[in-house]
């Protein structure tokens, strides 16, 4: 049978510089899912985005061809193409899924009007024939309310959300070829299981081929035939999926499966008691926005978070995990004052065991300026939280200035000192963001929030883009901050398997609300709420033997009025968080 991509000696280069990918081969048949997997740096997505020839200016393809056999009557080599020739390509019959939705989603328009563009483009549709289309596939992709992200622009929307609308943009048109680079990074494991679902859907009505770009070896183990393991620009190991991830031979290959997270098959031992010594304190905390309408329609609420109590012990890590829209996001920005909760609720912090506690929204000016020193936030899309017009030495002294510690020399000494704590080189201090791959960035959005030496740490997916092994050295160094300096974590994270290694506490989070909260040693094996067990079926697990279950991943995540009847409710009416056994709470019907 003939590849339909056939990529053969594939070398890519900056200026003079030494090349970044040597050599690459692979094919890619139709039907098929080929994964490439490897560390932040590897060559991954330059390789891909060298297929669709989007690559940047100062690159160059010194060697090699792409063959491509879709639509054309005999295979063409994609580098032969026009411009004009490649426009058709794009997007028609390949496309491509790119990593950091913020980025390449036009913020000056609606997303409705964003993914419609690809059929008036490639299929020549009418708009009323190209509004249902994309409202069916904003459904397909998890959206539960597709007219509402028709009218909405990609910042009003989670990071998760905007990753959906990416996926619904490559897949409308139905290419023969769909390159995904970390398509589910952003997601949710729930969601993340559906859309991998719905991939595997599409390739079987449709034909499509899939290139994966991942570092989750779970998605690998239940997406892949065939896996390309890369390393600084050079192939280690490539083959069928169950030899390679089965009985991989390559010492690097063997290195990236012994970091890859997991949840553990065996309880571990209980954690101790918690103490009274509360660092952060949630009351009652809710948080409704307006959203404007079109016409002379009446401005439309939306709860984002009702009624959450969260309290995290000094020196301890509290993890919040949910799907996209689940409200995590916003009570991470009310602990930290960027967003007032509505009136009843309320957020105290204690900076040491002496203080007394402060309300957040009530502070002083000096009082705030102090919080704002104690309390970091590592966001979750490094991109838009790193100025692209600031050289990194600025990036990450900018906050010491600003709070005036130090000379400028003890300034750059610190940044130096960060970006080798996150696993960097100092002498990468003089670059600018786009630089460096999407990991890379996530790295230096955590030194940056530890310049200030900070007590509590507000981590929303910081280890989201972050390959395997990487991961493992950042969660490292995150337990060692913690249990060296007695710092304390609130941390967002939609990874279970994170999750369970780090968390003394986890809170479990729906549309808005908690429906269960448990040490990870009780809820993880003692799972009480059909959302929660959802959640542990969905995370993807590197085990050809283990696929997701589809079944019970959908009773979960359906509508809460879907679920058994102990634990069913409908808009904001849900049950009273109840204490079933000392320590694990669960939002049910008593």
């Amino acid at each position: 049978m003939t590849p339909l991509l056939d990529v053969q000696d594939l070398t890519i280069g900056f200026g003079a510089a030494e090349a970044v990918v040597r050599d690459v081969s692979f094919r890619v048949m139709p039907g098929e899912t080929l994964a490439l997997v490897g560390e932040s740096g590897s060559g991954k997505t330059i390789t891909c985005r060298s297929i669709l020839r989007v690559l940047p200016d100062a690159a160059q393809i010194r060697s090699g061809s792409i063959t491509y056999s879709g639509a054309h009557d005999k295979p063409v080599d994609l580098l032969s193409l026009t411009e004009r020739q490649m426009r058709d390509v794009r997007g028609d019959q390949i496309s491509m899924i790119f990593q950091e939705p913020m980025r390449s989603l036009s913020p000056l328009h609606r997303l409705g009007d964003q993914v419609s563009e690809v059929l008036f483009l490639h299929r020549n549709m009418r708009s009323d024939e190209a509004r249902r289309t994309v409202l069916e596939t904003f459904e397909q992709v998890g959206f539960p309310d597709p007219e509402r992200v028709w009218r909405s622009y990609p910042f009003e929307m989670s990071g998760g959300m905007r990753q959906r609308a990416m996926i619904a943009m490559a897949m409308v048109a139905k290419p023969d070829l769909l390159i995904a680079d970390e398509p589910t990074t952003a997601l949710d494991v729930t969601t993340q299981a559906q859309v991998l679902g719905l991939i595997k859907d599409l390739q079987r009505a449709t034909g499509m081929a899939v290139i994966l770009v991942t570092h989750d070896l779970g998605v690998v183990a239940n997406m892949a035939e065939s896996v390309v393991v890369m390393h600084r620009g050079r192939v280690m190991e490539r083959g069928p999926a169950a030899a390679v991830l089965g009985d991989p031979a390559h010492p690097y290959t063997r290195k990236l499966f012994a970091a890859a997270p997991i949840i553990p098959d065996v309880a571990a031992p209980a954690r101790a008691e918690p103490h009274d010594d509360l660092i952060l304190d949630m009351r009652g905390v809710s948080k409704t926005y307006t959203m404007r309408a079109g016409g002379w329609s009446k401005p439309v609420a939306i709860t984002a978070c009702h009624g959450v109590d969260l309290s995290l012990q000094r020196g301890k890590t509290l993890a919040v995990v949910g799907e996209s829209g689940s409200g995590k996001t916003t009570c991470a920005r009310i602990a930290l004052g960027a967003e007032p909760p509505d009136p009843g609720g309320e957020v105290f912090f204690r900076p040491s065991r002496d203080a007394a506690p402060v309300a957040i929204h009530a502070m002083e000016p000096e009082e705030r300026i102090a919080f704002q020193r104690q309390a970091q936030m590592v966001f979750q899309d490094p991109y838009s939280s790193l100025s692209p017009r600031m050289r990194v030495q600025d990036a990450l002294t900018e906050p010491m200035e600003i709070h005036g510690l130090g000379t400028k020399a003890e300034r750059r000494d610190k940044a130096a000192e960060m970006l080798r704590w996150v696993g960097l080189d100092a002498s990468m201090l003089s670059r600018y963001p786009h630089a460096f791959s999407g990991g890379q960035r996530q790295r230096l959005s955590i030194a940056r929030a530890l310049t200030l030496d900070p007590v509590l740490l507000v981590c929303d997916e910081p280890t989201s883009a972050l390959d395997v092994s990487v991961q493992e050295q950042i969660l490292t160094l995150l337990e060692n901050i913690r249990d060296g300096m007695g710092l304390s974590y609130l941390f967002i994270s939609h990874d279970l398997a994170v999750v369970a290694r780090i968390a003394d506490e986890v809170a479990v989070m729906r549309q808005g609300v908690v429906v269960e909260q448990a040490p990870p040693d009780t809820l993880f094996y003692n799972p009480r709420h059909p959302y929660t067990r959802a959640l542990i079926a969905a995370q993807p697990e590197p085990d050809l033997a283990r696929p997701i279950d589809l079944g019970l991943v959908a009773k979960g995540a359906g509508a809460p009025s879907s679920w058994p009847e102990a634990f069913r409710f409908e808009g904001l009416a849900a049950p009273a968080l109840t204490e079933l056994e000392p320590g694990h709470k669960v939002r049910c019907h008593v």
